[in-house]
């Protein structure tokens, strides 16, 4: 147990928040595991034991599924966020199986990859379209202008949500995000909670009329999805797999294009050897992923005493794995605090790892690889116009905009 881990761990400074890479290499060097008493978790810098808790069947994103929650000593949400628990909790990212097995299935049979590749010609079409306003105008903001309005698009695209719908779901998607922040205010929690409430009662009128009007699209899929034994997705399964799709689908894209960008700004000889050959888009999609990390923490409860390296965490605990400490990880990657964009082993966990490996992986790297081909072919000679400011958040990393000027 290192309780000094404190010193280094701060992720509500804003001069960690800022770079947290310095305090991870400290941590990794200190030890395996550490404790931290501001959020009660257990630390895990390492990126062989963050690899390997994701698939340890001993954790968990629930303990639900086996404890009450005076059993596993823990208490429950206060009953005003129950909106926000609800929709949360119905979700595939918070459930164990064997719940979590029949939902993805059924949800997998939806979200085929053919279904994905069907839409890379309007994510490419999109994106070249978001690209030529912003350089027609000058320059812009490559958030607002580009990274928010292309995964957004697509995933209401892909759920059947009209555009003359879709101005909220960024707005809901951001208050509902905000839990899963490290002690969040009762602020966030009241946004998070009409922000439930409001996406909720919207999906749930858009459901109904897909029942009575199927589509060719995700809503009447998850629908119409069903198993061998006629199993099928609840109303409250579907609300809350719509929003993860939505929120999961979307944050990961807008923060690793942003945060993506002003890398590439901060590495000019990366972005000249990436402009002067286009090839390496998929190799740079990975590679930044890897380099400043979208989703820097992830939460699972210990459902059975484990052991590292001589420590007892015991049942009850919870453990935060620190992504983004183990892309950064010497053992694994060689100069990991260096961006290279030819890196060809790259296995980073941007996308998780195990039974909740992210299901929209290969949606996303469309969406990366067609936003930042759209940017080298049309805005050449792209450049940050002022120094961007970073969102305070921890554990979704991203900056508050990206000016930029052409």
């Amino acid at each position: 147990m290192m309780a000094e881990s404190d010193l280094v761990f701060a992720p509500w400074d804003p001069a960690f928040v800022a770079d947290p890479y310095a305090g991870y290499a400290e941590l990794r060097e200190r030890g395996r595991v550490h404790w931290f008493e501001p959020t009660n978790q257990w630390l895990v810098p390492h990126h062989a034991d963050v690899s390997a808790l994701l698939r340890d069947r001993r954790l968990g994103r629930t303990y639900q599924h086996r404890f009450t929650h005076e059993e596993f000593g823990r208490t429950a949400p206060p009953p005003e966020q129950e909106p926000f628990h609800t929709l949360n909790d119905h979700g595939m990212l918070d459930l164990e199986p064997p719940d979590h097995t029949r939902i993805r299935r059924l949800v997998s049979k939806a979200f085929t990859p053919r279904t994905v590749e069907r839409l890379k010609p309007y994510v490419e079409g999109l994106a070249a379209d978001l690209v030529a306003a912003l350089v027609d105008a000058g320059g812009g903001d490559l958030l607002t202008d580009v990274a928010e309005p292309l995964p957004v698009a697509v995933i209401a695209e892909m759920l059947g949500i009209p555009e003359s719908d879709r101005a909220p779901l960024r707005p809901w998607s951001a208050d509902i995000c905000g839990m899963y922040e490290l002690n969040p205010s009762g602020e966030a929690a009241e946004k998070a909670v009409k922000a439930s409430v409001e996406f909720s009662d919207y999906l749930r009128e858009l459901i109904a009329e897909r029942r009575a009007k199927p589509g060719d699209d995700l809503i009447s899929g998850l629908i119409a999805a069903h198993d061998e034994d006629d199993d099928r997705l609840t109303e409250q399964e579907m609300i809350s797999t719509c929003v993860l799709l939505l929120n999961a689908g979307h944050e990961a894209t807008v923060n690793s294009t942003v945060n993506g960008w002003w890398a590439l700004f901060r590495n000019p000889d990366q972005l000249a050897a990436l402009r002067a050959d286009h090839s390496l888009v998929p190799t740079a999609v990975e590679e930044l992923m890897r380099y400043d990390t979208p989703l820097q923490l992830f939460e699972r409860w210990v459902l059975e005493d484990i052991e590292i390296d001589g420590t007892v965490i015991p049942r009850g605990a919870e453990t935060a794995l620190l992504f983004g400490s183990a892309n950064h990880d010497p053992a694994v990657f060689a100069d990991p605090a260096r961006l290279d964009l030819t890196r060809a082993d790259n296995p980073h966990i941007s996308f998780s790892a195990g039974i909740h490996y992210c299901i929209g992986a290969p949606l996303a790297r469309i969406e990366l690889a067609a936003s930042m081909t759209a940017l080298l072919e049309q805005a050449p000679t792209l450049r940050p116009a002022e120094e961007p400011k970073r969102k305070p958040n921890f554990v979704i990393r991203g900056l508050e905009g990206l000016a930029v000027e052409v």
